[in-house]
């Protein structure tokens, strides 16, 4: 039983389903594989994987080793998928990752040869992707490195180079230019692996046209709900709802000070509801004062945000001790929390905690 004063975290599955359907119609014909890194944007990479795979997704990607481990006890033997890693193979993971079945995205030339060692010793050929930096200058083989690896007969006999893929740097913002000259530079990649499947697009990528999405797109944020180009759109739904109950309306006059410090001194004769949530459930601090929850129909300035409390100015609506505010969800947008807090939606998924009570609607 939860708690009186506990925050409960809602997760849509349904509305998981439905930007799925979105982003598979964007992506006209290429496959789209889920990322449920961080433990699916810290909403849960079982729950959501079982779902996505029940609405037909077949290859999903995490960041880590042990994500990869997981994910794949939770999909189980039942559900066939390809479950790629992006660290590659770091130092000792090789056969880690062939015991699960993983396929590690190959990021540089000593992965590549690490994987290719494994692969001899183990007297079998070993499917990987590789992964080429494009312009991103975070991750990945240099374009050289890719052709030097290309051209070295033995480099890649024991690994089958099952895809080859990059990352967009600027894909929120679709008239950068850094977009065209990646794609450029992608163009020239996959032209050294012709017998690979390609992919270069996660969530905001899709949404740049039919040049972008080759064989594979990856969304993570905008399976989520968060738009592609960091502000809400109309075409996602949310998918978790945060909501906390009212501990206490509180009355104060010009002068008073709330919360820690003088961070907040009132102006104006101000009304406020005490609610039972604050940054350790997920509520971004940097978002008091510039955020806003939903409460009765309308959206409620945060005036502070602390770890365990948050005060929403409610002038003079109606309102009791229990009843419920949204602090993010389908009328407190992930994208809108996350502008107020000088962020990204990503952050702000992340951050929820384990505190508050999960329930998941729709699960499969």
């Amino acid at each position: 039983m939860p708690e009186p004063a506990q925050a409960r975290l809602t997760i849509d599955l349904d509305a998981l389903a439905h930007n799925l359907s979105v982003l598979t119609a964007e992506a006209a014909g290429a496959e789209v594989a889920p990322v449920v890194k961080s433990d699916g944007y810290g909403l849960g990479a079982g729950p959501l994987a079982c779902r996505l795979w029940a609405e037909g997704a077949r290859s999903f990607f995490v960041a880590r080793l042990h994500e990869g481990e997981a994910l794949r006890r939770e999909l189980g033997p039942e559900r066939d998928s390809t479950i790629y890693v992006l660290d590659g193979v770091t130092a000792g993971a090789a056969p880690r990752l062939a015991a699960a079945l993983l396929t590690p995205v190959i990021a540089s030339l000593p992965q590549a040869a690490a994987a290719s060692v494994f692969a001899r010793q183990s007297s079998r050929r070993w499917p990987v992707a590789l992964q080429v930096d494009t312009g991103m200058n975070r991750q990945g083989l240099t374009l050289e490195e890719a052709r030097a690896l290309a051209a070295t007969p033995d480099g890649l006999r024991d690994l089958d180079v099952t895809l080859v893929m990059s990352h967009l740097g600027s894909a929120t913002a679709p008239a950068d230019r850094r977009n065209v000259e990646q794609l450029a530079r992608f163009n020239q990649a996959i032209a050294l692996f012709p017998e690979a499947r390609r992919s270069l697009a996660a969530s905001a990528g899709a949404f740049l046209g039919g040049d972008y999405r080759f064989d594979m797109v990856r969304p993570g944020i905008s399976l989520y709900g968060g738009g592609p180009e960091e502000r809400p759109d109309a075409r996602l739904r949310a998918v978790a709802t945060l909501t906390a109950p009212i501990l206490d309306i509180r009355n104060f006059k010009p002068g008073d000070r709330i919360g820690y410090g003088a961070a907040v001194t009132v102006d104006r004769p101000m009304r406020a509801a005490i609610v039972a949530a604050g940054y350790t459930d997920g509520v971004v601090r940097g978002a008091m004062g510039k955020g806003h929850a939903w409460f009765r129909g309308a959206h409620r300035p945060l005036v502070i945000v602390t770890m365990d409390l948050i005060a929403i100015e409610i002038g003079d609506q109606e309102a009791t001790v229990g009843e419920q505010v949204e602090l993010l969800g389908p009328n407190a947008l992930v994208d809108d929390l996350a502008t107020a807090a000088g962020t990204v939606a990503h952050e702000v998924l992340v951050r929820l905690s384990t505190r508050a009570e999960r329930t998941y609607l729709g699960a499969s």
